[in-house]
């Protein structure tokens, strides 16, 4: 067996297990390549039909070419999709891009309380209809208890401390010094009830793996990961103000695959563009521990 499917079979195994085994379980999909490799092993796992809903995080600064890849893939592979906002810091214009906070608090805002609120149906959600392929309120506002979630323990120092299935409080609170041990293939699933459940399928997935197995199974990509000819691009996607291209000539994912493998980025961090990540010290750990992604 080769290293890429050794990964999809764990993979797999992994997000069928949290199906069988938790209660409701919905799938966080940012649209990087991450979570959109996840969600394609999701459909893998399942024989094309993704059982649980999918729920992105819509801080209102996307970039553009972002939402409109969610929405076109969601309509074309069937997905129930969810997405949640905090409207309230939106309208009272408590984000960076506005100038009154900084980017580590527009992220506590618009992300880990928007996405605490939205998992736990407080907020509003809102549920795309297939047919007119608009968004209207969710009339579901059941807590969900499972999330599955694209992180990677080589993207970002905090992710590194996580378990494959890594329980969170009611609040979803990280005790990081409080994580079940994972030994082969045991996995904790038994959790005291109002354990709020992260499950991270693509933990032990290298950027090169992702890559490599994007190419490997075609799977479609928002255009951002590629040179459009102005010798720059995406390395990691997040908020449009806060998130800056990498200079890279990488127009196909095979000269993506090329750069990383012959090291021209080594001396570049993955989330080097993420100006959340530099505000904060390199690490996200404070974020995450809240409930951050």
């Amino acid at each position: 067996m080769d290293h890429l499917t050794a990964l999809e079979n764990r993979s797999i195994h992994i997000l069928r297990e949290a199906y069988s085994q938790l209660g409701n379980l919905c799938m966080l999909w940012s649209i990087g390549k991450d979570s959109t490799v996840m969600l394609y092993l999701a459909r893998k796992a399942f024989f094309g039909h993704v059982p649980f809903p999918l729920v992105h995080i819509d801080t209102g600064y996307k970039i553009e070419e972002m939402i409109a890849y969610r929405d076109t893939l969601a309509r074309e592979w069937k997905l129930d999709m969810i997405f949640g906002m905090n409207e309230q810091a939106l309208q009272n214009k408590e984000t960076f891009p506005d100038g009154k906070i900084s980017h580590v608090a527009c992220c506590k805002l618009l992300k880990t309380e928007a996405l605490a609120h939205t998992l736990s149906g407080a907020w509003p959600r809102y549920r795309m209809n297939h047919e007119t392929g608009t968004y209207q309120v969710d009339r579901n506002t059941e807590p969900f208890t499972g999330v599955i979630v694209g992180v990677r323990a080589d993207e970002e120092g905090s992710r590194s401390k996580e378990r494959y299935f890594s329980p969170r409080d009611r609040n979803n609170d990280w005790d990081v010094g409080n994580q079940p041990p994972e030994f082969w293939n045991q996995y904790k699933t038994d959790f005291a009830p109002g354990t709020h459940v992260r499950v991270h399928p693509l933990l032990d997935w290298t950027e090169l793996d992702i890559w490599e197995y994007i190419e490997r199974e075609s799977i479609p990509m928002v255009s951002l990961y590629f040179d459009d000819g102005c010798g720059k691009r995406y390395r990691s996607l997040g908020c449009a103000p806060c998130t800056a291209p990498i200079e890279s000539r990488a127009k196909t994912v095979r000269e993506v695959v090329d750069e990383l493998r012959t090291g021209k980025l080594a001396s570049i961090a993955e989330r080097s563009g993420r100006a959340q990540d530099k505000e904060d010290g390199g690490g996200l750990e404070e974020l995450r521990k809240q409930g951050y992604m």
